[in-house]
């Protein structure tokens, strides 16, 4: 195995915007923002959207997500024009 191609691998929390849920895996992604954890300890935030904390699926609830004015774009490219 070739030494130094693999991304490194380490531990980040992630946060839930939505929901502010947070938890603490490993990634290879990084980020400049920092966050102290329970244990002390501190680690890259990478922030997202959607979680399990979140999401339709695991919560039940509807939520209506618009990021970046995606349904906006949508209605402004198929609109009929009259």
């Amino acid at each position: 195995m070739k030494k130094d191609i693999h991304p490194e691998y380490n531990q980040v929390v992630f946060q839930d915007i939505q929901s502010d849920f947070m938890f603490l895996t490993r990634s290879t992604m990084n980020s400049e923002e920092k966050i102290k954890w329970e244990d002390g300890n501190e680690y890259p935030l990478i922030k997202i959207e959607i979680s399990s904390a979140s999401h339709p699926f695991y919560t039940g609830k509807k939520i209506f997500v618009d990021t970046a004015g995606r349904v906006e774009k949508f209605n402004r490219r198929y609109r009929k024009d009259k």
